[in-house]
């Protein structure tokens, strides 16, 4: 893996047995990575690199004011996102032991909570909530696509990743999803829990994985764009 700078802005550079230049910005702080074909020149690279110059400058600006955006206190009012779809915030007040959330009416997320209860507190609510809805999705997914890539998954779990959606553990059989997949829509889910599963069969990111998520999954293209919709395909 080569660094090239372009106008004070650095780029992760990876040369692969691919045909096309891909070049992509990455949350949360905005870092380039260039994709190239194993064949070639740095110089070409770098005048690709400088072309897209304002489009890497664009999406850059976008994940800082996202960055500004996503900052949440957890009070009444706000927006949060659970499978795809926007709810508003209601914080309900309890002096029930057992603290938790409840979706209602498609349209608010109720947290209750105890009173004065402080902000950290009330996201790591939230975030268990979260984990614990994934949790309930994951399985049925995964037992629906064993026998279809015929692989076997020994154990998977739910964690925050800063700069990936899933990770995979060829040897131990064991796949990581990212908690904020529970915000986005089902279909990402699947899309994930696919490609960590073809990592199964394939671990690295080459024309036989390629071809394994065509095969399985066709439209895999589209709900990764879903995901990652600051990538540019050059």
């Amino acid at each position: 893996m080569e660094r090239i700078i372009i106008n004070g802005i650095e780029i992760e550079l990876t040369k692969k047995n691919i045909k096309n230049l891909y070049i992509s910005v990455h949350p949360p702080h905005g870092k380039v990575k260039i994709s190239a074909p194993k064949w070639m020149d740095e110089e070409a690279i770098r005048q690709f690199a400088i072309s897209k110059l304002s489009w890497i400058k664009k999406h850059q600006q976008k994940f800082k004011d996202q960055e500004r955006i996503l900052e949440r206190e957890y009070v009444s009012g706000e927006s949060h996102y659970f499978l795809g779809q926007r709810y508003l915030l209601n914080v309900v007040y309890t002096n029930k032991r057992k603290q938790g959330v409840q979706v209602r009416n498609k349209k608010y997320i109720d947290l209750f909570v105890r009173e004065n209860t402080p902000k950290y507190l009330r996201e790591k609510v939230m975030i268990e909530w979260y984990r614990g809805e994934l949790k309930k999705l994951i399985p049925p997914l995964i037992e629906k696509w064993e026998p279809v890539l015929g692989v076997k998954v020994n154990e998977f779990g739910v964690k925050r990743m800063k700069t990936r959606w899933g990770s995979c553990n060829p040897t131990a059989k064991r796949i990581w999803i990212n908690l904020e997949l529970a915000k986005k829509n089902p279909r990402c889910l699947e899309y994930i829990i696919v490609h960590e599963m073809v990592h199964l069969l394939e671990k690295s990111h080459n024309k036989r994985f390629i071809a394994y998520m065509d095969k399985f999954l066709p439209n895999w293209r589209l709900v990764k764009g879903e995901l990652n919709a600051m990538v540019y395909d050059g």
